[in-house]
This record gives C-alpha cells, sequence and structure tokens, in this order.
C-alpha cells in the first residue's frame, strides 16, 4: 500500500517516517557490522592467517588491507547494479537483495580456511568473498538512506537520514566489542578459530534484519516519481545520472573524503597503528577504546542529526571537518603516551567530530539530486569516494608509516582531507522534495530561508 503526502495526517507521516527510519537503523547496523568484523580481523589477524609468508608484520597488515581495499572498489559496481534496481523497481527490493548479499559472504568468510590449509586458495576465496561484500554494502547505503529521507517530513529529513548514519557505529561497537570479548582468552586462541566466531554471528542478524526491512513501505518519493512515467520512458539510472548529475556527482565524491576515508584511518588504521611494537599497546586497549568510543558515536549521532535540521546540516557538518582537524594529531601522538585515561579521551573527542562530519552527511548527500536516478546518483558518490578514500586510505597510511618510521605524513593527510571535504561542502547544491515530488533548491523553500 502506498499513500499520498498530500492527504497523509502528520501523525501518519511521523508514523510511517519512524517506521522507515528504525528500518534503516537495523539494516544499515548489520550492513556494517560485517564490513567492520573483516575491517578488524584484517587489522589483527588476517595478516598471519591469510599472509603468513610475509618478512614483516607490516608487510603482512598492508597485504591484508590490500583485499580490505577489494571490497571498496566493488562498492561502486554495486551501486549502480543496485541503484539501478532502486530507480526501476523500488528501494525495498534492492535492500532486501544487499542484505542477503552481505549476510552470506560474511559467514562465509568464517568458513575459510586459512593459508596453511589451503594456500594461495585461501586469500584468492578472501578476496573473492571481500569482492561479494563490497557489492552489497555498495547498494546497501543509499538504498537505506533514500528510505528514511524520503519517508521523513521535509523539517526532519536530517534527524531521518541519521537512523541510516547511526548504524555505521552500531554495526562498529558490535564488531569491535564482540573481538573484544574473544581477545581476552589470548591470541592464540584468537587466531586458532576465535576470529571466526564474529563471521558467524552474522547469519543470525541477517534474518532479522529481513524481518524489519520487509515491513517497510514503498518509499513516496519514488512512488510520486514514477506515477507518470511508463516504465519503457523511465531513463535508464546510469546514463540519467552521468549526462544530468556528472556535476554533483563529483563533489559528493569530495565532500565525503573524512566522512569515509577519515573514519577508517582513525579505526583501521589506528588499530594497525597502535598494536605496532613501535607503539607497544595491547590488542585489548585498542578494542575496548574503539568500543566506547563507538558506543558514544551512536548515543550522539542522531543528537548531531538534529542539530544539522536546527542548525543547518552543512554548518554542522563543516564544524565536525574542523574538528577533525584539530584533532588529527593528538589522534595519533597520545597513543605513544601510555596513558589509557588519555587514549580512551581521544578516541572519543575524535569520534565525536566524525560524528558532527558522518550523522547529517546522509541528507546533505541524498539533497544534492533530484529524485530520477537518485539511488544511482548518491550511491556513485558514496561508493567511488568509499573506493578512492576509504578502501586507499589504510593501505596508503600503512605503506607511509612502513617507509617513513614517522605518524606524520598520515597526520598531514587526513588535514588534507579535511580541507578537501570543506571546500566542497561549501559548493555542494541542495534540493527540497515537495509534495507531488518535484524538486527545488532548499533556499527555495517555503519558509523563505535557505537551511542548507
Amino acid at each position: 500500500m502506498t499513500h499520498d503526502p498530500r492527504t497523509e495526517t502528520a501523525q501518519a507521516q511521523t508514523t510511517r517516517a519512524r517506521k522507515a527510519g528504525f528500518a534503516a537503523f537495523v539494516g544499515t547496523t548489520i550492513e556494517w557490522y560485517d564490513f567492520y568484523v573483516y575491517a578488524t580481523a584484517a587489522s589483527l589477524v588476517f595478516g598471519t592467517v591469510f599472509f603468513p609468508e610475509s618478512t614483516d608484520r607490516l608487510t603482512g597488515i598492508a597485504a591484508a588491507f590490500a583485499t580490505y581495499a577489494v571490497g571498496f572498489f566493488a562498492r561502486p559496481i554495486g551501486g549502480i547494479i543496485f541503484g539501478h534496481i532502486g530507480d526501476r523497481i523500488g528501494r525495498k527490493t534492492a535492500l532486501v537483495v544487499t542484505l542477503t548479499m552481505m549476510g552470506a559472504a560474511t559467514f562465509l568468510v568464517g568458513c575459510l580456511p586459512g593459508y596453511a590449509s589451503i594456500g594461495a586458495w585461501a586469500p584468492v576465496l578472501l578476496v573473492v568473498l571481500r569482492f561479494v561484500q563490497g557489492l552489497a554494502v555498495g547498494g546497501e547505503w543509499g538504498g537505506a538512506v533514500l528510505m528514511a529521507v524520503e519517508h521523513a517530513p521535509a523539517d526532519k529529513k536530517t534527524f531521518y537520514g541519521g537512523f541510516a548514519q547511526a548504524g555505521n557505529p552500531a554495526g562498529a561497537l558490535l564488531a569491535t566489542g564482540l573481538f573484544s570479548l574473544i581477545s581476552l582468552q589470548g591470541t592464540e586462541f584468537m587466531l586458532a578459530w576465535g576470529w571466526r566466531i564474529p563471521f558467524f554471528a552474522s547469519a543470525l542478524l541477517i534474518i532479522v534484519g529481513l524481518i524489519v526491512r520487509m515491513k517497510v513501505e514503498k518509499s513516496p518519493v519514488f512512488t510520486e516519481s514514477v506515477k507518470t512515467v511508463s516504465a519503457a520512458d523511465q531513463p535508464v539510472p546510469i546514463l540519467y545520472a552521468i549526462r544530468t548529475n556528472w556535476a554533483s556527482i563529483l563533489l559528493g565524491i569530495c565532500v565525503l573524503p573524512v566522512a569515509i576515508g577519515g573514519y577508517y584511518l582513525v579505526t583501521t588504521f589506528a588499530t594497525a597503528y597502535a598494536t605496532d611494537p613501535s607503539v607497544g599497546l595491547s590488542e585489548s586497549v585498542v578494542l575496548n577504546a574503539l568500543s566506547v568510543a563507538a558506543f558514544v558515536e551512536l548515543v550522539v549521532t542522531l543528537g548531531a542529526a538534529w542539530l544539522g535540521d536546527r542548525f543547518g546540516r552543512k554548518r554542522v557538518v563543516g564544524i565536525g571537518l574542523i574538528g577533525v582537524a584539530i584533532l588529527a594529531a593528538p589522534q595519533f601522538l597520545l597513543l605513544s603516551s601510555g596513558s589509557i585515561p588519555l587514549i580512551f579521551l581521544i578516541f572519543i573527542l575524535m569520534r565525536l567530530a566524525m560524528t558532527a562530519t558522518y550523522g547529517p552527511i546522509a541528507t546533505v548527500l541524498s539533497q544534492m539530486f533530484r529524485p530520477q536516478a537518485r539511488y544511482t546518483s548518491i550511491s556513485l558518490a558514496y561508493q567511488l569516494s568509499g573506493a578512492i578514500f576509504g578502501g586507499l586510505s589504510p593501505l596508503v597510511s600503512t605503506l607511509m608509516f612502513q617507509a617513513t618510521g614517522s605518524i606524520v605524513p598520515v597526520v598531514l593527510l587526513l588535514v588534507g582531507m579535511c580541507a578537501l571535504s570543506l571546500v566542497c561542502l561549501i559548493a555542494a547544491p541542495q534540493y527540497v522534495d515537495d509534495a507531488e515530488g518535484a524538486v527545488a533548491p532548499e533556499s527555495m523553500s517555503r519558509d523563505g530561508r535557505d537551511r542548507s
């Protein structure tokens, strides 16, 4: 059943928005849990389990991060495939398929024999499954964001878009929290088979996610946008996106370096750096700090999104970018201080700044495009940025640290990403959907104020 937004009561619209927001949260939590389980395992055990012939620890980690990057390069392909499905058939259909794919791939990673058992086939199969993960998450994020934002009232789009964003810290908390518990059993247990437990747990989460997701209604904006257009007359989404939205797609890619790539620098790479012998932190300390930081992010994500509706989503993201740049050096330098309270504090402060860049960014990005081919456009921007900045950041940072023995190049990389994001954020267009699926620049919305 679909709804006409012109006749729907405010209470009915709020109820529908909450249901869509909750479904977006549950789905993205599971998707990001699967993604972060792989990222954490790559930092801690994959170098040993799948690349034991590496000459030293950092080379093994770099090899593991290379397979990690494969998932990011698969994400734009997933964005095109599932963007086409989402723009032509519907957001819900695409999201059910992506969730199932991700769960199956993650479970199978947990079943993989190590290099000691099947030799070179172990890393080859790992790469294949990582590619499938990338395809799935490539189609997941854009659809989950659009389901939440397009169901939301006009004055609460950033808040409800934040539900999809809250799935990121929730997934990270589940992943790092579970690995933290497993690490208490010791390194030998972790390397033997303990690392497989979080991958197996994905199967149970997928069942819950599918039950919730199947209950969500179709997007009203999608329904309105295709109501008067026959299937034969609908443009091919990828062609329409490239022809019409190419400038916004490029801006979107360059708005996201910190929200995507910076996040992995201060989590995935930071884990490898902190546990390097030159720094000497134990795995349990780092995982506990990351778990606490993820919990803090989970708590404040919707607050950051609410502030985006209240004071302007671009303004909130911009403040977050400045905060990340200021904290870049302390984030890494304090890891070698040996002070556990300071280490926990800097992880929390950095995550708060990251939340300001990430919480409202879903709505910023979704409102950069008109409804036609919006799923494809937002997915392309997000996933291409993910491939460039998310997939390569941990690998490049590891190689820079290995080559120089200094953390300074990594800090400069993060600050440069902040500068690029801020410039493109200022230039990014923002549109607002009206009741009939049409759009206008947000500065021309009914209350006459530019809320961007």
